[in-house]
């Protein structure tokens, strides 16, 4: 049989198709069997299907998609031709179709699908706004090589859209333009022009339908939707879509806390009122105030009714709250005084209560709280995951749920408290999971997930004081292992896991000044029993003069060795927050012509045991605590030379045997609470008090040991040993002296009595493991005293400021602190007004330096 060949095209517009001839093509018309008809449809069976004009789809799933496979019959011409564009045509995929009749051959008919595929994204550029908004839309928008149509146009429209809504650009336009790749004939390049425009604010808030709720107190539960009033100094007033959201949930929690249990939502707008601010709109179902009635307990046989009561504690008539329900009953709070930490303490792991509301008369609630007690749990292996540096022992050691004990709740939480503690795990990510829980033998596996961070530091540092400048390069390794120290293969780049402490430092500026010093402590002495262990040792030299020579009449000079070594022990009376620990310590000092002492040339000796009682119960990280205290109490003393060194002081010695032994007794106190306050905000409490006293009245008083308060009580190469160094901010370094005294902050000798008060509210700004910052308000006023007679707790010296701390692993904290002195000291004018405060490698919850 002769090969025909017969174009026809077939229109989507029309339902009946259109013949049309190829143009390279040729019709045979020898008989009107060979031709296609409209006035006389005849079926065919498709004997083959080709598909041309592709780039980068697939050819068999477009025939899918076409829907006509080989064998299928067709009426022709007629609907089915179009059938077969149309579903190509949906997919979005195309610019055009065709469909061919390439050859009829009897009843049989062959056909071509000729398409052009819509061009793809080479590049997206964003233009109008910053840098860093270009990043982030640009994970956002990864559509590079996806096909330009409709859909990507409006979902990139949509995206930018919905980026700035949530910070509050209501106003966004985009515009999009498309050109052609210069490098890809099938490529587009989309150019969007974004005008971010001005934030939005909110300018009313307002609610319908509200009867027993005032306006005002409505708007106090939506947090973050605030109007733009001077009294809302928290919370945005920016309008966030995402944050109005959350709101209009808290709106109805809160609503349904106060014992509206049906409190609905019915509908909310958001308008425009100008092009700057919009106007939101609620209306609200309250309902009925609804109120607990009678409360019954089934399924206890563990603990009585009587005393489920208790930890309940809640009455018929009060108040129905749901939430504060599931609270009582199911925790959630820091304190453990719900039900469920009654059972879970105690072993019952799969402890449940199910409060069934059984009757619902007017407007009281009867409950039936329905309790699975299950059987009590033993801990049967504890592991830890995740510690890629510190070893096992380190963190097990520390834990407080064993194998062989019974489940503990809040032991559990104890013991991820004490993870944080140790400064080597983001605390935020420690995740403590009971696993292979087995009803059979009553046991569960506990397992801690930890998450390592950098907890080595590096200091270093320069600045100007006193004329000169002064270099610090500090080193300290939080988690050393000196047992591997020559063991190369060990080095991680040194020898770390053992969750021992290294500290080496030196300051210097040349010939006038250095200061060397070294520090090992060790946690766990002997690797069984919580002995903490410390050994220090520094050296210091102070000189000045012209030429550094002892016939320049400037010429002074100060050398200072001193050693300590200190033994604690954990305790676990009256709880095992508490800490003891003594030390002894021995400086030597030798003062030639030098100023800042009770004495200035001769050899001295200051031997030294320390006892300090410490309780640190600290919640959230070392370095921004949320709640929690941590006090200490210290004494310190020198044995009592006088009363065997046969010197009569009534007589005064030479100063070379008045001094050559110190005698002293030393008292100190310290404590900081912290309180969470809502929206991230911590309020941070702090008292402090020293007394430096004699044994012998007719003995004078110690030239060392002495407190110096003031500014920004950094402990830099102005701080000689054996002095306290008490910062105050809002006043020069060491200005605080007591009334009358006759010296100022440079030739200040320090006080034998001092007091300070601080209050702070802090607020997170970046808590993460890279990084901690946090900004801060504070009051605080300290003053100093030489005499009891003297000394009175109210009489401070006062300020006020703000600051903000960056901690950073490798460096440490940074502190810088603007405060405001009010009271003024006599012969030091400038010691108050503003002072600008800096500090570095502070204590990390800021107490105790």
């Amino acid at each position: 049989m002769n090969k025909f060949l017969f174009a026809i095209l077939f229109s989507v517009i029309s339902t009946a198709a259109l013949a049309q001839v190829r143009p390279n093509k040729q019709i045979f018309r020898s008989s009107s069997s060979d031709t296609l008809s409209y006035l006389n449809p005849k079926e065919y069976i498709v004997g083959g299907i080709t598909v041309t004009g592709t780039v980068h789809l697939d050819k068999e799933v477009l025939l899918q998609i076409s829907k006509v496979t080989k064998g299928d019959k067709l009426l022709l011409p007629g609907e089915a031709s179009s059938t077969i564009v149309k579903n190509l045509y949906k997919e979005n995929l195309f610019d055009d179709v065709q469909l061919y009749v390439t050859k009829i051959n009897l009843d049989t008919v062959y056909l071509e699908i000729a398409i052009k595929e819509l061009p793809r994204l080479s590049n997206l550029r964003l233009t109008g706004i910053r840098k860093s908004e270009i990043e982030d839309l640009n994970k956002k928008l990864d559509d590079k090589g996806k096909i330009v149509n409709t859909n990507l146009l409006s979902r990139t429209t949509a995206t930018i859209k919905r980026y700035f809504n949530e910070k509050g650009f209501y106003n966004a336009t985009v515009t999009i333009k498309q050109r052609p790749d210069p490098g890809d004939a099938n490529s587009l390049i989309l150019d969007v022009v974004i005008n971010k425009g001005r934030k939005v604010m909110i300018n009313s808030v307002t609610f319908e339908g509200n009867k027993d709720f005032s306006q005002g107190a409505l708007r106090g539960y939506l947090s973050k939707t605030r109007t733009r009033k001077f009294y809302n100094l928290f919370g945005s007033k920016k309008f966030k879509e995402d944050k109005y959201l959350e709101d209009k949930q808290t709106l109805i929690e809160k609503m349904q806390e106060k014992g509206y249990r049906d409190a609905a939502l019915i509908s909310d707008t958001v308008t425009k009122h100008d092009y700057q601010t919009v106007d939101v709109k609620i209306k609200i179902l309250e309902g009925h105030k609804y109120y607990f009635g009678d409360i019954k307990w089934s399924g206890n046989a563990k603990y009585n009714n009587d005393l489920l009561d208790r930890v309940l504690r809640i009455k018929k008539g009060d108040v129905f709250s749901e939430e504060m329900l599931s609270k009582r009953l199911s925790g959630g709070g820091p304190g453990g005084d719900d039900v469920s930490s009654l059972y879970l303490n105690d072993g019952y792991l799969t402890y449940n209560a199910d409060p069934v509301q059984t009757r619902l008369h007017n407007d009281t609630v009867d409950l039936d709280i329905r309790i699975f007690e299950g059987p009590q749990y033993t801990i049967n292996r504890v592991t830890v995951k995740g510690n890629d540096v510190t070893n096992d022992k380190v963190v097990i050691r520390e834990l407080q749920t064993l194998p062989g004990q019974k489940f503990n709740k809040a032991l559990l939480v104890e013991s991820t408290r004490v993870i944080g503690q140790l400064g080597n795990f983001d605390d935020q990510k420690t995740d403590p999971r009971p696993v292979n829980i087995n009803p059979q033998d009553g046991t569960v596996d506990l397992i801690y997930n930890v998450v390592e961070k950098p907890s080595d530091q590096v200091e270093l540092s320069g600045g100007f004081g006193g004329g000169q400048f002064v270099g610090t390069l500090g080193l300290t390794f939080n988690n050393f292992a000196i047992k591997n120290l020559f063991h190369l293969k060990d080095y991680k780049p040194l020898p770390k896991g053992d969750g021992e402490k290294l500290s080496l430092r030196g300051q210097s500026s040349g010939r006038s000044y250095q200061n060397y010093s070294f520090t090992f402590s060790e946690p766990w002495l002997g690797g069984k029993r919580p002995i903490f262990f410390s050994v220090s040792a520094y050296t210091q030299l102070s000189s000045t003069g012209q030429y550094y020579a002892k016939t320049d009449p400037n010429y002074n000079n100060l050398r200072i060795n001193g050693v300590g070594v200190t033994l604690g022990k954990r305790l676990k009376w009256p709880d095992n927050h508490f800490q003891l620990n003594y030390s002894l310590n021995v400086d030597h000092y030798n003062l030639d012509n030098y100023p800042g002492y009770l004495f200035s040339n001769g050899t001295s000796y200051n031997i030294k045991l320390t006892q300090e009682l410490s309780r640190n119960a600290l919640d959230g990280s070392p370095i921004f605590p949320t709640g929690g205290s941590n006090i200490k109490f210290t004494v310190q003393g020198t044995p009592p030379y006088s009363l065997f060194n046969n010197i009569n002081y009534k007589l005064p010695p030479p100063q070379e045997q008045l001094y050559h032994f110190v005698e002293y007794y030393k008292v100190k106190f310290d404590a900081q609470w912290f309180i969470p306050l809502p929206a991230k905000f911590v309020l941070m409490t702090q008292a402090r008090f020293g007394f430096l006293g004699e044994y012998n009245s007719v003995v004078p008083g110690s030239p060392f040991e002495r407190f110096k308060l003031g500014g920004d009580g950094m402990q830099s190469y102005q701080f000689l040993q054996g002095s306290d160094i008490i910062g105050l901010r809002g006043y020069e370094n060491f200005s605080i002296v007591p009334v009358g005294a006759r010296f100022t902050a440079s030739n200040n000798p320090g006080s034998t009595i001092y007091d300070k008060y601080t209050i702070e509210v802090r607020h997170p700004v970046i808590t993460s493991q890279s990084a901690t910052i946090f900004l801060l308000a504070f009051a605080e006023g300290g003053n100093v005293w030489d005499k009891f007679s003297q000394f009175n707790p109210y009489n401070v010296r006062r300020s006020t400021g703000i600051g903000a701390r960056i901690f950073l692993p490798i460096f440490g904290l940074l502190g810088l602190d603007y405060g405001y002195g009010y009271d003024p000291i006599p012969g030091i004018p400038s010691a108050n007004k503003g002072q600008f405060s800096f500090s570095i490698s502070q204590s990390l919850s800021g107490g105790f330096n």
